[in-house]
Formats: C-alpha cells, structure tokens, sequence
C-alpha cells in the first residue's frame, strides 16, 4: 500500500485566534495511520468564504498533496460557508462521500441531518468536508477511511475496475 499525503485545513474564528485548542489534528493523524498515511500540510483560518476558496485551491495546486480535508463551517450559522466556498472551486463533486456520512451520522443523531458536507476534486485531489466536532469528525472519517485510498488511486490514474477488491 502507498502512503498517502494528506492536507487538513480547520474552518473556526475561534481556533485560528488560539491555535492550541485544536483537537482536530491529533484525532485525524491518528485515523489516518489505519491507512499508511500522513498529514503533511495543516492550516487554521477563520470562516472567510474568500480566505477558504484561496487556501483550497492553493493546497490543491500542492503536487505533493493526495487529498484534503476540511473540518468545520458545515453547519446552519451564518458564518458556515465551508460548502459554499468548497463548491465554488470543484471541478465537479462526488456526493456519495457526504451522503455515506450522513448515513453513518444518523445512526447517532438526527441533527446529522443538519450537516452540509461537500465532497469533490479539483486538480486531481480529493476535497472533502467535515463537521467541527471532534466526535462528529471521528465518526465520519472512521466510516469513509477504508475507501479514500482507492479513490485517490483513481484520480493518480489507476484504471483497475472499481468492482476489483
């Protein structure tokens, strides 16, 4: 198995004015192990639709970046506009991921229906939103881990059928 790189980009005003508040990082350093991979560029910004597209489309011009994660800005506040921003700079979305998640979710809350997650590619790197919980960030990832290599050897290139495990 080839190790991947990741990119983790947390969406919060309140973290990317204290930094070591964030517990998102360590919890998906340590998901992402399970696969052979790594984080290897990590950012905090505030929930700036502007500052988010240019951040997500800077980290998808990184040749040495295999996908990117987002945590927070996927809810109902007024300053929730990770999604929005996401969107704006796909190539085009593959909305499977956040509809698996969202099934996962609901098997332990209905307010996962509240969630806004987006899931896509652009420059040939999987984008994928997650919530700003801890709690909610393990849940998802945990379910959708197992596939993200396969999908990002696909967009490498690799035209082994899909119905091949």
């Amino acid at each position: 198995m080839s190790e991947y790189k990741f990119a983790l980009l947390v969406l919060s005003d309140s973290r990317s004015k204290n930094p070591k508040e964030d517990k998102i990082k360590p919890l998906i350093e340590n998901i992402l192990q399970s696969i052979n991979s790594r984080l290897t560029l990590y950012d905090i910004i505030p929930d700036e639709f502007e500052l988010i597209k240019s951040t997500l489309i800077d980290f998808s011009n990184n040749n040495s970046i295999d996908a990117i994660l987002t945590s927070g800005g996927t809810g109902l506040y007024e300053r929730d506009v990770t999604p929005q921003a996401t969107k704006e700079i796909l190539e085009y979305e593959i909305p499977s991921i956040p509809q698996a998640m969202l099934f996962n979710s609901l098997q332990y809350t209905k307010r996962a229906m509240l969630s806004r997650m987006v899931a896509g590619v652009r420059n040939k790197k999987l984008i994928i939103n997650l919530p700003g919980s801890p709690k909610a960030v393990r849940e998802n990832l945990e379910y959708i881990i197992d596939v993200l290599p396969h999908a990002i050897d696909k967009l490498k290139g690799d035209d082994t059928p899909c119905g091949v495990t």
